[in-house]
């Protein structure tokens, strides 16, 4: 029963991102925003809600190791599971300003969450930190980077959309996000009781998998379109943004208990599939199928090692 109740807390999850940001978006068309914005504010937003939402219930119910874990797993599951079942749709051409900036930044907030966790706790002073970058990196993509999720027409249809059914959408998405975080949070934990399985396992695996369903969907649907670009710039966006926002704003509210055994395991895989990521970009500028079946099986490999 616990299982059927973390699938409707997966989905109820979903469903709230959605709603809640096609209510917002079609509020900010009807306010005279841009498509460029709505994208860069309300949909990555949007996007990384569900993750969030988990984060700060599992922090809350004093369940810190889903809170690390999640993003952890993440991080980890975006560059090995989603990328790697992208680039075997189909493969991925690297644009040289993704070297020189998404990748970049995706590395340092990396070193970043590893240096700050390695005491044990990620701090308020340190959550600050985090999210000055999230506030810091996104007025500096505003400035320098056109990012349109949204055509002029598909901004006008959203600016018809009745305002009621807008503010339904909105609220009914918030209130998704909140009890469909307290079904997973609640029930991921009673499950790893029973089993005697760690929070922390549940946390890098079922929950990390979980609240990245929006990247994987994303990125593999840009990869069936060939838009290829799209869903490398997905996945990086998004271990960015798990780093700086999830764990800063988690920790602005509570600090974090950082267990011993993400130190000295979990966070080594995050940071060694961020490393290798380099070089499998980098030759060619072109991450195969074959570079997609070895980020795939690195994937596997971690989880067996995780389990066994």
């Amino acid at each position: 029963m616990s299982y059927l109740i973390l699938a409707l807390g997966f989905l109820i999850l979903l469903m709230g991102g959605k709603f809640l940001v096609d209510g917002a978006s079609a509020i900010a068309a009807r306010l005279g925003l841009s498509p460029g914005l709505i994208g860069l504010t309300i949909v990555a937003f949007g996007t990384s809600a569900p993750e969030l939402l988990v984060s700060v219930t599992a922090s809350l119910k004093g369940a810190s190791d889903i809170t690390i874990g999640n993003v952890i797993g993440s991080n980890i599951s975006n560059i090995s599971l989603v990328l790697g079942i992208s680039a075997i749709i189909f493969p991925i051409y690297i644009q040289k300003s993704t070297l020189k900036l998404d990748y970049p930044f995706t590395l340092i907030s990396s070193i970043l969450f590893y240096i700050m966790a390695f005491n044990g706790v990620i701090s308020l002073f340190e959550g600050i930190i985090l999210f000055s970058c999230f506030i810091g990196l996104n007025w500096y993509f505003f400035k320098t980077i056109e990012r349109v999720e949204f055509t002029e027409e598909e901004a006008l249809l959203m600016k018809k959309q009745s305002p009621w059914l807008a503010v339904l959408q909105l609220v009914g998405g918030a209130a998704g996000l909140y009890f469909g975080s307290e079904l997973v949070v609640g029930n991921a934990s009673l499950i790893a009781r029973n089993f005697g399985v760690s929070e922390r396992i549940i946390g890098v695996t079922i929950i990390a998998i979980g609240t990245s369903l929006p990247e994987l969907v994303t990125s593999v649907l840009a990869a069936l379109k060939k838009e290829t670009e799209m869903a490398l710039g997905n996945i990086l966006g998004s271990n960015i943004m798990n780093v700086f926002s999830i764990i800063g704003i988690t920790a602005l509210i509570k600090p974090i208990d950082v267990a011993t055994a993400f130190i000295f395991t979990d966070f080594v895989w995050m940071l060694g599939f961020t490393i290798i990521l380099l070089p499998i970009m980098r030759i060619n500028y072109i991450i195969t199928r074959l570079k997609g079946v070895v980020l795939l099986t690195g994937y596997l490999f971690y989880i067996y090692i995780l389990i066994s």
